[in-house]
């Protein structure tokens, strides 16, 4: 008993009176749920780490000259997974998520492995016909099926493309199916090897339609600094770079959701941890700052 103080477990530790479920305009949705993982394990520890990283911010943004937070951040309980098949979590992802899409609020889902963007995007589908996805990845995720399950996360994208147009912007690493797939299709593909300058970003953006899903897989970024994924590949996006993409876009399309995925973390190294946790914080200041109150 006595006048203790506890911290929440919520995204940022954002104020209490900031985080009512209603009156926010963001909904974290934790779901460390791991079942296709082929190289380095541990996906489903990221959500958990992602939050825990982020109670350590400084909630103002000095490059926006506000406190993005005071739009409300209200985190959910972790989703628990269903492992008797992949389907199945997917599935309540997007039964999780769909009252929230349609009320309008801007879902943010930690993972957990890639497969579960699908989830998310059929939700924001119902809401957005016209919908298209931003995926910022090492890989193209374009198997049809992978080591027996079309749920795989090496397919994820391959699914997701059934329901809306994706743009994908970071990859070096195809298998040939994959390669003759993106020919035969004539996918929007920015390699990563060819993201010098900025030009490429008003490339990126003009590609995608007016509403905006973005799903990160983590390993879209560089290893130097982002070294706590499952599969990392050399030659990635470096901070600034993803940090000008999502700004660009933020600006000139209807960004309504988002996921940040495959984060495996590496016990006594917290930085990568600490690097997710201020993107995610940084999307909602880009995608919120019109609304957020300037200092």
């Amino acid at each position: 008993m006595g006048n203790h103080i506890f911290l929440a477990h919520n995204f940022g530790a954002v104020p209490k009176e900031y985080t009512d479920e209603k009156k926010s305009k963001v909904i974290i949705f934790p779901v460390p749920y791991e079942a296709t993982t082929t190289y380095k394990t541990g996906t489903k520890e990221g959500p958990n780490a992602i939050i825990n990283a982020s109670k350590n911010m400084e909630l103002y943004d000095e490059e926006l000259s506000c406190s993005p937070f005071e739009v409300g951040i209200h985190t959910l309980q972790e989703l628990e997974s269903d492992i008797s098949h992949p389907s199945k979590t997917i599935e309540h992802v997007t039964n999780v998520a769909m009252p929230y899409v349609k009320n309008d609020k801007f879902v943010i889902l930690l993972g957990g492995e890639h497969s579960l963007s699908y989830g998310m995007v059929k939700a924001y589908k119902e809401k957005y016909p016209k919908l298209s996805v931003l995926q910022i990845d090492a890989h193209a995720d374009l198997r049809e099926s992978y080591q027996g399950s079309e749920w795989s996360h090496a397919c994820a994208m391959r699914k997701v493309s059934e329901l809306c147009p994706v743009v994908h912007v970071g990859i070096r690493s195809i298998s040939e199916e994959e390669a003759e797939y993106i020919k035969d299709k004539k996918l929007k593909i920015f390699y990563a090897k060819d993201l010098s300058g900025t030009d490429w970003i008003k490339d990126v953006v003009k590609s995608l339609s007016n509403d905006v899903y973005i799903t990160i897989d983590l390993d879209g970024l560089d290893p130097s600094i982002m070294p706590a994924v499952g599969t990392p590949e050399p030659g990635g996006l470096n901070w600034y770079q993803i940090l000008e993409l999502l700004k660009t876009l933020c600006g000139k399309k209807n960004v309504v959701g988002a996921d940040f995925v495959e984060l495996s973390p590496i016990p006594g190294f917290v930085a990568p941890d600490f690097l997710v946790g201020k993107l995610v914080y940084k999307l909602i200041g880009y995608r919120f700052e019109k609304d957020c109150k300037k200092i």
